[in-house]
């Protein structure tokens, strides 16, 4: 099986495709917008999710990246070839927001600084993964390189060689709209997408203690965004169809493999759906 050979070989990692949930620092919230009110951690998150689902009408709560903390990262490991080398959670099963944080950013610079790869992540998983590592005081001088020429600086919105972010390049860099999301694009090429779970529910399920949960659907969100970025290679031409779709079977074997021993894994592929090419006109 390619990927299997890939790892086996030691092919080097080429992309980090990951994902991000967090939750609200609650602490944080009650200092920074809530003081002298005497709220406890628990009622300042409560307090500013009533606000905002007032104040934006569409009934969602979701809080801005600057007052959370990484409680799920999911990293699927790439290589060159594009294909699955493995799909990990940091620091399972504590999920210490300082541990992933040092284990995300450290794991880049052990690769030798890949390229990551996110749907939208330069509108959250990135500020999430920043901010954090500001708080941590971790040193990120290569990726904040702020001293190279811009077009070669990490954090470069153009720099596609440092971050690939899906919702850019389906965008246009936000010329366009991208209703659905990476649930449209994923069920457009037969991936599960959303499945009964979604960011929204993250924060209850984390106070319900069901982080292992959240895990799981990381790992789902990371699984997507693999394979959206696979179909957006065949658009780029950097990868044929056919290759695409070996490496898809490939996977799907890959994930077959570990089921078993993998809530996730195997309500990925309760999930499946197969993609097919449209049929030539008669």
């Amino acid at each position: 099986m390619a990927n299997l050979r890939a790892a086996q070989m030691g092919q080097p990692v080429q992309y980090l495709v990951f994902d991000v949930e967090a939750i609200a620092d609650g602490d944080l919230i009650a200092k920074v917008r809530y003081p002298g009110k005497d709220y406890t951690p628990a009622e300042a998150v409560r307090a500013y999710r009533d606000e905002l689902i007032e104040q934006r009408g569409d009934g969602k709560d979701f809080i801005p990246p600057t007052f959370m903390l990484p409680i799920s990262v999911a990293v699927g490991k790439i290589s060159g070839d594009f294909e699955l080398i493995d799909l990990v959670v940091l620091d399972a099963p504590a999920y210490r927001p300082h541990v992933i944080t040092k284990l995300f950013w450290d794991g880049w610079s052990h690769y030798g600084r890949p390229t990551f790869v996110t749907f939208n992540g330069r509108g959250y998983d990135m500020p999430v993964m920043e901010l954090a590592a500001y708080r941590y005081g971790i040193s990120l001088p290569t990726w904040y390189n702020i001293h190279e020429r811009s077009f070669e600086q990490s954090r470069n919105r153009y720099n596609l060689e440092s971050h690939f972010d899906l919702m850019d390049f389906f965008t246009n860099f936000g010329a366009g709209r991208m209703t659905g999301g990476l649930n449209l694009l994923a069920n457009l090429i037969g991936k599960p997408g959303k499945t009964g779970i979604d960011g929204s529910q993250v924060q209850d399920m984390y106070e319900a203690g069901r982080a292992d949960e959240i895990n799981d659907y990381c790992r789902c969100d990371v699984l997507d965004t693999f394979f959206v970025f696979l179909r957006s290679q065949v658009m780029t031409g950097a990868l044929k169809l056919d290759r695409e779709q070996e490496i898809v079977a490939a996977t799907k074997q890959w994930l077959g493999e570990r089921s078993a021993d993998s809530p996730a894994y195997a309500h990925y592929l309760e999930h499946w759906g197969d993609w097919k090419p449209a049929e030539e006109p008669g």
